[in-house]
């Protein structure tokens, strides 16, 4: 499919022949979501896999400069138009239409601009990396999605884990990360109430960095109601005191009164709320239990997946299949403690055999002076590598360097 330049003066853009799609609106449908459902979304005819490489190469190689072209929503045009700051792109339009409230920012321009919010608008108006995006669609296209081989799998039956349940989460890379927490943690059972990006989302299988088993099983629920509906107990997660009458828990209790209803049959949740402003009160009014963590009373707001981490872990620190980091083929499962590998712990008639060779070269040498500190001396000694709890093979190594200091060793060793 060719590329062919529309428009005049600033306003010049690469689009699709044909079409008028400009070419960064291609990017990013594949980026936000996968290549496929990009394509589909797109609907255009005879733009397939084979079609989109060249286009994206185009864009990821910023061919645009020399076609003095840029796209709508491109850091490239901002730079192109001189728009260095948000006052300079509101003045550039006509005006800018806030549309859940209605406020018009009326500039010196002649087009109009709708933004969902105030805060959308201060985060985006300075336009998109899309070349960088090109690269990243265009290394998936060739190599496939990284880490696609890492693939995890559930660790329970449906329902014999909580449910967690996020609430409008506002990052794709947010859910992508709670995600991974999940899997870390054995938490199989992840929904979205409202997402504001959509779902599936690309950018939150990404951030799973390999937990897709966690990413492809997460439904996309339209409220908090239907997202619980099939749930017997629902504990939700706030910073803030509530003038509520329900039980306040720590993780821990938690995680105790989710094991002992699971283990009773019943289905239990968690809510965490929004990633600016939490859980409105009328919705934990909905809620069994109130989950509050630990935390400094000065600095008490948590990132949405460090929260669901310190669940995970408190919910996995109890269940069997909880592990000492990882087991893999060539990995035994670890316990707390001394890992001793392939030794023991000494006999003490390995350590009587290790004080008799050294206190006998000790004494060869002249080390007990006066004669009459021997015993003291002998003492401590014998007190000091006891306290060690040396293995079989540290005692072995401690007589080779015994050993080694009386007969030296290799060129250094003593002449008989």
């Amino acid at each position: 499919m060719r590329i062919e330049i529309a428009g005049q003066g600033m306003s010049r853009a690469p689009t699709l022949a044909g079409t008028g799609v400009e070419v960064a609106r291609a990017v990013h449908a594949c980026h936000q979501q996968t290549i496929d459902q990009g394509l589909q979304q797109l609907a255009i005819p005879g733009l397939d896999r084979a079609t989109l490489e060249p286009i994206l190469t185009y864009c990821a190689e910023l061919r645009c400069e020399a076609d003095k072209a840029t796209c709508i929503g491109c850091k490239r045009r901002m730079d192109v138009q001189g728009i260095d700051t948000l006052d300079a792109f509101i003045a550039r339009h006509k005006e800018i239409v806030v549309d859940t409230t209605g406020v018009r920012l009326l500039g010196r321009g002649t087009e109009t601009l709708h933004t969902p919010c105030l805060e959308t608008l201060a985060k985006g108006w300075g336009g998109e990396n899309y070349w960088f995006w090109a690269r990243r669609v265009l290394r998936k296209l060739r190599h496939g999605i990284r880490r696609a081989h890492m693939r995890g799998q559930a660790v329970a039956e449906r329902g014999e884990t909580p449910a967690v349940i996020l609430v409008e989460p506002q990052l794709a890379e947010n859910i992508g990360m709670v995600a991974r927490a999940c899997a870390n943690f054995g938490l199989d059972d992840l929904r979205l109430v409202a997402p504001r990006d959509g779902w599936p989302n690309e950018k939150a299988r990404i951030a799973a960095s390999g937990a897709n088993y966690i990413i492809e099983d997460a439904q996309a629920y339209g409220s908090i109601t239907s997202a619980i509906g099939d749930l017997n107990w629902v504990a939700m997660t706030t910073a803030r005191q509530r003038d509520l009458r329900k039980p306040v828990l720590t993780p821990e209790q938690a995680v105790a009164e989710m094991r002992s209803r699971i283990a009773g049959g019943e289905r239990v949740g968690i809510v965490f709320g929004r990633e600016r402003n939490g859980l409105e009160t009328l919705e934990i009014a909905d809620a069994d239990a109130v989950v509050m963590i630990p935390v400094n009373a000065r600095f008490a707001s948590l990132n949405l997946a460090q929260a669901v981490l310190l669940l995970g872990y408190e919910w996995m620190k109890t269940s069997a299949a909880a592990s000492l980091g990882r087991v893999t083929t060539y990995e035994e499962p670890l316990a707390a403690g001394m890992n001793l590998g392939d030794t023991r712990p000494a006999t003490h008639g390995e350590l009587s055999g290790f004080f008799d060779h050294l206190e006998q070269e000790l004494e060869r040498l002249g080390y007990f002076n006066p004669p009459e500190k021997r015993p003291t001396t002998v003492q401590s000694i014998r007190s000091m590598f006891v306290r060690m709890h040396a293995t079989e093979q540290e005692v072995r190594s401690l007589r080779g360097i015994v050993a080694g200091l009386a007969n030296g060793k290799g060129r250094g060793r003593k002449a008989p």
